[in-house]
């Protein structure tokens, strides 16, 4: 029974550390876009879904209205999602220097009780408003690079896409769970970028992605998949990819990158991911299902390695666990200039191992909290 265990991880080792080399040759292949200054200026809508947000919206439309591009080309819409705080307020501060910023309420249009994604609900309605032809979507405890709007431009008129996925990454922060948060969302980022350059999952990421209000339209925006709680990038995106004969693209390129607030909660983290993990069951991309089930399986090859006390196998799977993931993040964290944080890579493997399994099992349970309240 041991050697049996032994070579389904050698099998599962093997399985993994060939996927992660595939990730960094497709990642290795991305070169960054090339800034071509256009004359031709896309009108954008940008929409934020904001619930509870009185301590971020305020830097997070500042970082907008600084952008290196004309202000007549794009607006701002903040969805309010039934805040219980200052959020709308805040917003409506801005109306009186800047036209161009907006604020809806998603309670002026549906019940807190019919509603399950909330998010998703807060876009479509947007949609509807926009004035852009071209919609983007970030979230409202972000900050914006100014050149954010520039690239976006260029890139749509050089690649013609109708989906755009882009770099999101945490700010670092002192302390043991923005650090371990950092390495996490550094591996993630990492495959997203490498899958879009391959074109192979349809992973994105909210805070910081594109996609063409015809386009939006013509898939039915979110019909089909408006009841499940999360998945208003990938489940959007795979919708486009699936049925569109437009582009998928991948914005890359260091003054691209939206950085986001990492939870500053264990509770809260583990909450996040759950969200982000129970979308899983819903993929209709069988390649982002393969990949979820074996990394999984290799994880928790290791818990089994551990019961049955085979310590001298889990030491060689740990080994090169972490030799192969390193491997992978090693152009990943240049890009995204975090190179010293890999230092700490090798401490934070347990646990990692250990949340894999929890957010693996846990995000397939029927209703988890986010932002104070209780979703399906």
């Amino acid at each position: 029974m041991l050697h049996l265990l032994d070579w389904s991880v050698a099998i599962l080792t093997v399985l993994y550390a060939g996927l992660l080399m595939a990730y960094r040759y497709w990642f290795d292949k991305l070169k960054p876009f090339e800034e071509l200054p256009t004359s031709q200026f896309t009108h954008f809508t940008i929409i934020i879904p904001a619930r509870n947000e009185a301590s971020n919206i305020k830097a997070c439309i500042d970082s907008i209205l600084l952008q290196d591009y004309p202000s007549d080309y794009f607006e701002v819409i903040v969805m309010d999602d039934f805040s219980e705080d200052d959020t709308a307020f805040i917003v409506k501060a801005f109306k009186g220097e800047h036209p161009n910023v907006h604020l809806l309420s998603l309670a002026d249009y549906f019940k807190p009780g019919e509603l399950n994604s909330f998010k998703k609900k807060a876009i479509e309605k947007a949609v509807t408003f926009a004035k852009g032809s071209w919609i983007i979507t970030t979230d409202a405890d972000c900050i914006v690079p100014k050149q954010w709007l520039n690239l976006y431009n260029q890139y749509i008129q050089k690649n013609k896409p109708v989906f755009i996925a882009a770099p999101v990454m945490f700010s670092a922060e002192p302390g043991i769970l923005s650090e371990f948060q950092v390495l996490d969302f550094l591996a993630l980022q990492g495959i997203t970028a490498a899958s879009v350059s391959a074109g192979k999952h349809s992973m994105s990421n909210g805070a910081n992605l594109a996609f063409e209000k015809s386009a939006f339209i013509a898939v039915g925006g979110y019909q089909g998949v408006d009841h499940i709680a999360s998945g208003d990038d990938m489940l959007l995106m795979h919708k486009m990819k699936a049925t569109l004969t437009g582009g998928i693209g991948y914005l890359f390129h260091p003054k691209a990158i939206v950085l986001t607030k990492p939870m500053d909660t264990w509770k809260g983290f583990i909450m996040q991911r759950i969200r982000w993990s129970s979308k899983a069951r819903y993929y209709d991309d069988a390649s982002i299902f393969w990949v979820l089930l074996l990394v999984y399986l290799f994880n928790f090859s290791f818990l089994l390695l551990l019961l049955v006390g085979s310590y001298s196998s889990l030491l060689i799977a740990f080994a090169f666990k972490t030799f192969f993931e390193l491997f992978f993040l090693d152009p990943v964290a240049r890009f995204f200039n975090l190179k010293g944080h890999l230092r700490y890579f090798v401490l934070y493997q347990p646990l990692h191992i250990v949340y894999t399994l929890f957010a693996g099992l846990f995000g397939q349970v029927k209703t988890y909290t986010w932002k104070g309240r209780k979703v399906k």
